[in-house]
């Protein structure tokens, strides 16, 4: 098959699958104030990345990653991060202190953000793999996780006891502190982990849109 029809399908696939789990989330979420905090990331990338998708292509392994960090993100709002059954069970059955499905959201948030931010900065800067681009993403995924925290804070002084879903402390004092440094490690695995995939997509996708 081409891979310019492959990499057409791909985002329409992942686009289907997105817009299914947002449908089912959106079904008498636990706290539909918290439904929305939560799934509002996913409200402002989706439609800006059909808009672009035609002058500004993704990689696969990004469309990848955006929709698995998307479809987090709708679990974690139908249930509540501190409520999500399967990390319920988990928390049960291995005595855990807490429910744990918000680390697995922070982890995203440097995971995918750092393949955003390392795939951008190749295709519109002179920037090349190597030392300052592997620092400067964990800088912006670090950047994007203090945001996070700010956005947070800010809704919590706004809204009082409504946010304290959304906030998903579960009474841990070093919460922010944790999640920030998840968004670290998540940034770092990334890099580590799909580096080399991805300038392999990023070489084929120049072949079908060549980057300015």
């Amino acid at each position: 098959m081409d891979p310019g029809v492959k990499a057409t399908r791909l985002p329409l696939v992942l686009l289907a699958v997105v817009l299914a789990i947002l449908l089912w989330s959106a079904v008498q979420p636990k706290d539909r104030f918290t439904w929305w905090l939560e799934v509002s990331p996913v409200l402002v990338v989706l439609p800006l990345l059909i808009v672009t998708g035609r002058r500004f292509p993704l990689t696969p392994l990004l469309y990848v990653a955006i929709a698995v960090h998307m479809a987090i993100l709708m679990v974690g709002g139908h249930y509540t991060y501190a409520e999500m059954p399967l990390f319920n069970w988990l928390r049960d059955e291995l005595h855990l202190a807490r429910n744990h499905y918000d680390r697995v959201g922070h982890l995203a948030q440097g995971f995918v953000p750092a393949l955003a931010a390392r795939e951008i900065l190749l295709r519109r800067t002179p920037l090349r793999p190597g030392g300052w681009l592997f620092i400067l993403v964990v800088c912006v995924c670090l950047a994007v996780s203090a945001a996070y925290e700010l956005i947070e804070w800010g809704v919590a002084e706004a809204s009082g006891d409504e946010a304290v879903a959304f906030l998903a402390t579960q009474g841990d004092p070093w919460d922010t502190q944790k999640d920030m440094a998840l968004a670290l490690l998540g940034s770092v695995l990334a890099q580590l982990a799909f580096a080399r995939l991805h300038d392999r997509q990023l070489a084929q996708l120049e072949l079908l849109v060549p980057m300015k």
